[in-house]
Parts: C-alpha cells; structure tokens; sequence
C-alpha cells in the first residue's frame, strides 16, 4: 500500500533529509587515504547523533540477510556496488567509495546515497560516478504527477545503457516515509508509460546502481551483505529522496 504524504509530512522528512546531507558530506570530507571505513561510519554517527536522529539501516536485517546490519551507512568500496558492510579496510589512493545513510527523526526517514574518488581519480570512474549522477537526475526529472513509475526507470536505465554500463536487475528504489522501504518499488530499467502513476504525495528512493564493465551480473560477500560485480569492474550508486508534487519533484535529502 502507498501513503500519500500531506505537506506537513513532506516537510518533516525534509529535516530527516537535511540530516542525511549532512552525514554524506562529512563522511566524505573525512575520506581520505589511511582512514578506515568503521571510521567513515563513526563520522556519520556522530552526525545523527548530534541532530537527535536514528539510524534506519543499524540493526536492520530483512529476509535475504544472515545477521542485523552493524553500521549506520553502507560503504561500498571499487567493485561493490551496494550494502558494503563498514569494516577496518583502509582507504588506498584511486579507491571509488560510495556511501548510502539514512536517518530517522520524528518518525520519518531520509536516504541517499553518493559515490566519489580517494586520492588521485580514474579517468574512468569519473566517468562512472556522472553517469550515476546523470541517471539519478534523470529519474528525478521523470518523477512528476501523471507519469508514470516506468517512466522514471526509462529515465534511469536509458542513461546507463546508452553509456555502456550494467544495471542490477532486481535491485532498485522504492518508497519511503514511516519505514526505509516502503511501496512502490522503483526500478532502474523499465517501460515508459507503465506501472503506477505517480501522485502528488508520493515519496521516493531513486537510485542508480552502475555496473562499469556492461554486465549485469552480481555476488554476495560471505558477509551476506556486500553485493560486488560479478566481474569485478567497478561500480557507482547515487541516490535521494524525492516528493513528488504538484509542482513538479522536491529532492528532501539535497545540502
């Protein structure tokens, strides 16, 4: 079932949005050569903490999972893709990191995502990561009353295929509010002009998830979490949580 959100709600999950914007900038400011990644995730903690708020993604363990997530964002380092448990990997130069966090407070949730370079960049994953980001803005442009969901994973996917990379298939967004995941689910590759219409109300995660070598394939790390490229290329996520309005989509986890 999807909840419409009233524009009180909406602006209540703004401030949950403001506080996951923080979050992501201050882990990224932090993400440096020689840092570790339980570090990263004690920076973000420190952010939620200090605005009041909880953390969605600690202690949460859906079905596929073996144990409760440990941390308060999903770090995913080179050739994971999503849902990288933080751990004591240090930072190297050229690493590709991106950074899910979600943040809970006054009973609604923000999530978002972002990826970004340590050190010296790869030409190649510069190109990755805007191609991520240029997916996202699409979905996010599509995301208006009267379209459609097919119309946001249309957006989403042309993007990436026309630049060569691979999609998860059965990975996408979905709707938030109350919960981190919530109806209707969102995917990255779809039909224009079918699934659900969108209604002003409505609140979305839209996120990308790119897979540079074209391949769509994918495995579990023995930690039943961290989701890699099968093929061991890299990959980029992107990702924020979007209302859809009359006026057209309000991104509520933008700085």
């Amino acid at each position: 079932m999807v909840e419409l959100k009233t524009e009180e709600s909406i602006s209540e999950m703004r401030a949950a949005g403001r506080v996951v914007a923080r979050a992501l900038a201050a882990v990224r400011e932090a993400a440096r050569v020689g840092v570790s990644l339980l570090e990263l995730d004690g920076t973000a903690r420190a952010v939620l903490a200090g605005a009041g708020a909880g953390s969605p993604f600690l202690g949460y363990r859906p079905q596929f999972a073996p144990v409760p997530f440990p941390g308060v964002i999903c770090a995913s380092v080179n050739d994971a893709i999503v849902h990288g448990v933080p751990d004591g990997y240090r930072l190297r130069d050229g690493d590709l990191v991106s950074i899910d966090c979600g943040a809970e407070l006054g009973g609604w949730v923000g999530d978002a995502a972002v990826s970004f370079t340590v050190g010296r960049p790869r030409p190649a994953d510069v190109r990755l990561i805007g191609t991520a980001e240029a997916a996202l803005a699409a979905g996010i442009a599509a995301a208006r009353p009267g379209n459609r969901i097919g119309d946001i994973a249309h957006a989403i996917g042309t993007v990436c295929r026309s630049a060569g990379y691979g999609i998860m298939e059965d990975f996408g967004g979905h709707g938030v509010g109350r919960t981190m995941h919530e109806d209707p689910g969102v995917p990255n590759e779809g039909r224009p002009g079918r699934g659900m219409q969108l209604r002003p109300g409505m609140v979305l995660a839209i996120e990308p998830m790119l897979i540079a070598g074209g391949s769509d394939d994918y495995r579990c790390d023995g930690d039943g979490w961290t989701l890699r490229t099968l093929d061991g290329s890299r990959a980029a996520h992107a990702e924020h949580t979007v209302a859809i309005t009359a006026d057209g989509p309000r991104i509520l986890t933008a700085p």
